[in-house]
């Protein structure tokens, strides 16, 4: 299918426009402090230390060197800059930045970023001048292998940790790998453990956050195996790490964790796959629900389901929209509830370029004292005012979804093709606030034709 490359030049100009202003992004650091994050959500990325908030957009399948889906990451700074990251040696099908990660990781005050690829794990370090512009591989003996890779505090000892695929060939299957802060500058964390899911293979993903609101992180990982879902696994918190016994969950296609009714405890939020069929997702109305924290794990109780039919909530529920195709969870409008964004991709829009097929939304939940609902739910695509560029036949704008403190709603429409080249891909930033712009790999500098810019967000 074909779009026109010219929609998003008006947001290219507004983009180069803010980018240069100090407080595109975010308040400068001696702006009032901002109020905590919910529980549960991933704390904001500040890679040079400016008090801004950064965000990380991904494009796995670029085209690097000549090595066709080597893949890169790129970084827009909340002061106004940008940066591109990629391979030390770029590879052909490698796809660096599958899968990041943001903590500070060696406790020096800035972020640090972990890039993934299909087989291995590199640290870019955070300082004053942002990030390292090359990558420090995790050692061999760290076993951390390719896709999935989350962080959190899984032992609340204040130090950054992840989770990866065990790299080992002899590893049991679905092993995965510990990784314990703090890390020295080597790579080398303090201590591993390995982790075993009982399962066939690693899981689909993976997402962290305090669901028991003891202080420490919880990983829930999502499973599958061929074309049936496995149940969703909770894996608690403790003093010496992560339990390493689960909780079954819910089977769930999309996964993530916030405190959306502010009782102290993440909630955890997934997309339900419809009759634990893999291959039904492509034609899925789509389904979100909440499982609410409690001190021990994701209540399957006390739940909370929402569709596009549900009242309050943008759109219709139609079959193949797949509401809910990627989550994300955080608080846009500094209330102190978590907030979700959900992406629907596939969202039809009537009136939309090249008939509005796959044009694609995002649509914007509130939480409140009662938890999730759509009161008070908005929509937002290419056509909504204030929104650069022009909704398309198969942009799949909300591929991705963020919700970073000071950056509103953020989305990426992977297929969105622009004046840089076909499916170069795009981002837009500040959805809902004054500022509303796109970025796009031109914008950047970065590798464009056929890039997904904006596969995944951070």
């Amino acid at each position: 299918m074909r779009h026109r490359p010219h929609t998003l030049a008006a947001g290219c100009a507004l983009a180069a426009a803010l980018l240069t202003a100090p407080l595109a992004l975010a308040a400068p650091a001696a702006a009032a402090p901002a109020a905590a994050a919910p529980i549960g959500t991933q704390p904001r990325a500040d890679f040079d230390g400016d008090g801004r908030t950064d965000l990380v957009s991904a494009a796995p399948s670029a085209t690097v060197g000549g090595q066709e889906r080597a893949g890169y990451v790129s970084v827009v700074y909340g002061g106004g800059r940008d940066q591109t990251l990629t391979a030390a040696s770029p590879a052909g099908g490698a796809a660096f930045g599958g899968a990041t990660a943001a903590r500070d990781l060696d406790g020096d005050g800035h972020t640090d970023l972990a890039v993934q690829d299909r087989s291995s794990v590199v640290v870019h370090w955070g300082s004053a001048q942002g990030l390292s512009a090359q990558g420090t591989p995790l050692p061999a003996t760290a076993r951390a292998g390719g896709f999935p890779l989350t962080e959190g505090d899984f032992d609340g000892d204040g130090h950054a940790d992840l989770v990866a695929r065990d790299s080992d060939p002899d590893a049991e299957w679905g092993q995965l790998r510990m990784l314990y802060g703090p890390f020295e500058r080597d790579g080398a964390p303090a201590r591993t453990a390995g982790l075993a899911t009982g399962r066939t293979f690693e899981p689909t993903g993976m997402v962290a956050g305090d669901i028991t609101g003891d202080g420490r992180d919880d990983l829930v990982t999502t499973h599958a195996f061929e074309e049936m879902s496995e149940s969703s696994q909770f894996w608690a918190g403790t003093a010496s790490g992560l339990a390493t016994t689960a909780k079954s969950l819910p089977d769930a296609a999309a996964a993530t964790i916030g405190d959306v009714d502010k009782d102290g405890r993440g909630d955890l939020v997934i997309r339900t796959v419809p009759g634990g069929v893999v291959e039904n997702l492509p034609y899925d109305a789509g389904t979100i629900k909440v499982l609410y924290g409690t001190a021990s794990g994701p209540s399957t109780t006390r739940t909370t389901t929402l569709t596009q039919n549900s009242a309050g909530v943008p759109g219709a529920s139609e079959d193949g929209d797949q509401f809910g195709y990627a989550l994300a969870a955080g608080d846009a409008n500094g209330d102190g509830y978590a907030d979700i964004a959900a992406g629907v991709p596939y969202e039809d829009l009537a009136g939309a370029a090249g008939g509005g097929k796959d044009a694609g939304s995002v649509v914007l939940l509130k939480g409140g004292a009662s938890g999730l609902t759509g009161s008070g739910a908005k929509a937002y695509h290419q056509d909504t005012a204030g929104v650069p560029g022009v909704a398309e036949a198969g942009d799949r704008f909300g591929a991705s979804v963020a919700l970073p403190a000071g950056l509103g709603p953020v989305a990426g429409a992977p297929d969105e093709d622009t004046a840089a080249g076909q499916g170069s891909g795009a981002v837009w930033l500040r959805l809902g606030l004054s500022g509303t712009y796109a970025v796009n790999p031109g914008d950047i500098g970065a590798p464009a034709p056929g890039a997904a810019f904006g596969t995944y967000l951070r």
